[in-house]
């Protein structure tokens, strides 16, 4: 784990700042103040080192987080597509399929967002407000991290394709970047409700009752058109609901269509095109994360 000093420099964990030398510069610049871009830079790299190495040295975790995912996929899938008439939906796991992708994405990121808290509470939050680097730097570098080890964990289920009859095909990599997107856009939500909620145990049970409804109302288990009434309006407002849908789309296979017909959100009859919808969630992750900047230069 690297640490970052009141100078702005990074060491290992466990090292203690340097002390301060004879004719060195004067003191640091106040929080928030900024920096050069190098050191911007330094600061975004140590971080999303720092959450990198946390995401590959916790293995149990790893295990742990999978597990759904692959419970829903394999138990849930298997049943429900014995259940279901051939004619309205030859594979469910593969319709599933997405669903599991963001499901898997979207716990680890949410764990950095409880880091936050707990750093808070442990005192290495202090020590990075008061090094001379935007917190915007702290931010990207954080939200980051989060998009890498999300990524890596849709990876590890993306590996998984052949299981839900998912072909493998060069196509997968666009699925894998879009994956980083979304885990990026679940990051900073995180992050923007670690700034805001101060208790760890207020934190873990606000977030979980936000995330429930984003993925049930995404079209994850069922398809976003044609439903009704509110449940309709829901999954459309649901930007979820688009990153889904451009998961489904982008996978090769047919797990875009259910019994010939499409499972994307209508606009009035129009279906938005996967670049709108992949649009719509890195819009949702810039004003997720400004959000948290502006409110996190206001902290501590």
């Amino acid at each position: 784990m690297a640490d970052i000093t009141t100078h702005g420099t990074a060491t290992a964990a466990g090292d203690r700042p340097a002390p301060a030398q004879s004719g060195a510069p004067g003191p640091p610049a106040p929080p928030g103040a900024g920096g050069g871009p190098a050191r911007d830079l330094r600061t975004v790299s140590v971080l999303w080192r720092r959450e990198t190495i946390r995401f590959s040295r916790n293995r149990v975790r790893i295990a742990m987080s999978l597990l759904t995912p692959l419970m829903f996929l394999l138990i849930l899938g298997t049943g429900l597509n014995a259940a279901m008439e051939e004619e309205t939906l030859s594979d469910f796991r593969a319709f599933l399929f997405p669903g599991v992708l963001l499901m898997s994405v979207q716990a680890p990121a949410i764990a950095v967002g409880a880091s936050i808290v707990w750093d808070r509470r442990s005192g290495y939050l202090r020590q990075m407000l008061v090094a001379p680097v935007r917190r915007s730097a702290i931010l990207v570098g954080i939200c980051l991290g989060g998009a890498t080890s999300g990524a890596a964990y849709g990876l590890l289920v993306l590996l998984l394709a052949g299981v839900a009859d998912v072909p493998y095909n060069p196509q997968l990599l666009l699925v894998l970047l879009e994956l980083a997107l979304i885990s990026f856009a679940f990051t900073s939500l995180g992050v923007v409700a670690a700034v805001c909620i101060r208790r760890p145990e207020t934190f873990q049970v606000a977030v979980s009752m936000c995330m429930m409804p984003l993925f049930f109302l995404s079209g994850a288990m069922f398809p976003a058109g044609g439903l009704p009434g509110w449940l309709g309006t829901a999954v459309t407002l649901n930007p979820m609901t688009y990153a889904v849908d451009a998961l489904r789309r982008t996978l090769p296979g047919d797990a875009a269509t259910v019994g010939g017909g499409g499972t994307s959100p209508q606009w009035w009859g129009w279906t938005p095109p996967v670049p709108l919808e992949v649009g719509l969630v890195a819009l949702l992750a810039l004003a997720a994360l400004a959000a948290a900047t502006r409110r996190f230069s206001r902290v501590e």
